[in-house]
């Protein structure tokens, strides 16, 4: 009689780092791609989340229980269930697992049950705090060791572990977790066990986000300063002389684009590099994408184009969407590159042609400026009376391109891809919009321009008129799509490019727009 077995799944304890989306390492990346599904704190960034494979389940732990205290038991239940039924787990932990992450807890559970499983380390928000905030953990003058200590223990243990006397002799920075709650208590400690009153001290909050607060002071001055300024959790707090590099190495909160709300509002599967470069920046980008991309109601026409793509002298692209769109159709109708033969190609700027460059292609042709004008002009400029050329495009858009080339060759216009106002705009994005507290939306199309604005309600619109909120254009014609609708723009890209958008939103930043 034959044995049925349930295959075994595995755990992976990975830590996500202190919250910057860069900050992750590959190995966590890789562990994430291969999910089933992911378990992960409340503070990740929802960013790390896109790593996992879009049929993966995603369940934050605070759906287990009502508080912390009450999570431990569900979460390494739901992580045995699942290993069980022979998915991969990955929990991820913020920070790194294994500092003040329980980390040690879990994988003992898990050890207990028979569950295989691997642990993952994560930067640590220490390190986060101390790098983002300009200041060297370690220094050959003054510090030679680092603590990590928890200014939060646990309520039931008869006394505390920690021992201020040697904390406060401690040769080197204290890097106190959890502590905001506790500041005044953890700062009375080490001043009543013999630290200096004077010495530097820091409180990092938000480490390494475009929200990241720092109050630098004295020890003793530090609750309240921290106070006055109103940091809270979650913060780590930095003791020692180290401190005092803040002053001359402070570099995250000076980048020009730091701690401003940026909307972006791009279709999703189009927004990661402008939302990276943001991030870069030192920006909190907002996603809010107000057009989806979608296949043609009817692929006849494409297909038809396709097939005789020998007839044509020129094939041009006016987006990286419209690359993408004919390719896959190319290879669904089940012909390869072979099919273009000696067709020439060009692209309307840098980002179309690199999204041909992906398929091993070099556009024989790319405007110095990237608007369908210049395309237009760079074209007629090249092309002999009665050539054909195939424009591969979107299903709605500005008809220049073809009525500028109508006169001079024979066009014909494709529409590989489809736009359509999304369907919904989350309403949490709404609400900050109601509020002001969006700084700049970025809109880098006219058809984006309409979709968004055109729904906006009376509050939202005053934030924009008022230039509460800004708006920050990718072009000419995008901006004359928004005076049209009577809104002001701020800034204007001087090249219709993404770096275009982000220049122009720095020198508005810094009055130069």
């Amino acid at each position: 009689m034959a044995v049925s077995h349930t295959p075994t799944g595995f755990v992976s304890l990975v830590g996500a780092g202190p919250g910057h989306p860069g900050l992750i390492t590959l190995r966590a990346v890789e562990c994430l791609r291969r999910a089933d599904l992911v378990l992960y704190d409340k503070l990740v960034p929802a960013a790390m989340l896109d790593h996992a494979p879009p049929g993966a389940l995603r369940r934050c732990v605070t759906e287990l229980a009502a508080t912390h205290a009450e999570r431990c038991g569900p979460i390494h239940d739901a992580m045995i269930a699942a290993a069980r039924q022979g998915r991969r787990v990955v929990r991820l932990k913020g920070g790194d697992p294994l500092v003040f992450g329980r980390g040690g807890e879990e994988a003992h559970a898990l050890r207990a049950a028979g569950i295989p499983f691997e642990i993952i380390p994560g930067v640590t928000a220490a390190l986060g705090a101390a790098a983002f905030a300009g200041i060297p953990l370690t220094d050959r003058a003054s510090a030679s060791a680092v603590a990590f200590i928890t200014g939060h223990e646990q309520a039931d243990k008869p006394e505390t572990l920690l021992d201020w006397p040697a904390l406060a002799r401690f040769p080197g920075t204290l890097a106190i977790y959890m502590g905001m709650a506790r500041l005044d208590a953890v700062v009375r400690s080490l001043i009543e066990a013999g630290k200096s009153r004077q010495t530097p001290a820091a409180a990092v909050q938000d480490a390494t986000l475009g929200t990241q607060r720092t109050v630098s002071a004295a020890l003793s001055d530090l609750p309240e300063a921290a106070r006055a300024a109103g940091l809270a959790a979650p913060a780590v707090i930095l003791v020692g002389p180290v401190a005092s590099h803040r002053s001359e190495l402070a570099w995250f909160e000076n980048l020009p684009l730091f701690s401003r709300r940026i909307l972006v509002t791009r279709p999703r599967q189009q927004a990661g590099a402008l939302v990276e470069r943001l991030i870069e920046l030192g920006a909190v980008p907002v996603v809010l994408p107000t057009v989806e991309i979608r296949e043609p109601v009817d692929w006849a026409p494409v297909d038809a184009a396709l097939r005789r793509l020998a007839d044509y002298d020129w094939l041009a692209f006016t987006s990286a969407n419209g690359v993408q769109a004919l390719f896959a159709r190319l290879w669904a109708l089940g012909f390869d590159i072979r099919a273009l033969g000696k067709i020439r190609l060009a692209a309307i700027g840098p980002k179309t042609a690199d999204a041909l460059r992906a398929f091993h292609l070099e556009p024989d042709l790319v405007p110095a400026k990237y608007q369908s004008e210049d395309l237009a002009a760079a074209l007629r400029a090249v092309i002999q009376p009665g050539q054909r050329v195939l424009l591969a495009r979107a299903d709605r858009g500005r008809e220049i391109l073809r009525e500028l080339l109508a006169g001079h060759c024979q066009v014909e216009q494709v529409a590989v891809y489809a736009q359509a106002d999304a369907v919904e705009l989350a309403a949490e994005v709404i609400d900050q919009l109601r509020r002001g507290d969006i700084d700049c939306i970025t809109l880098t199309s006219a058809n984006i321009a309409r979709a968004l604005l055109t729904r906006l309600d009376d509050t939202c619109l005053s934030h924009i008129r008022s230039g509460r909120v800004k708006l920050a254009t990718i072009s000419p014609v995008t901006s004359a799509a928004v005076d049209a609708l009577g809104l002001p723009v701020a800034a204007e890209a001087t090249t219709a490019t993404m770096e275009g958008v982000v220049q122009a939103l720095i020198d508005e930043i810094r009055g130069r727009g």
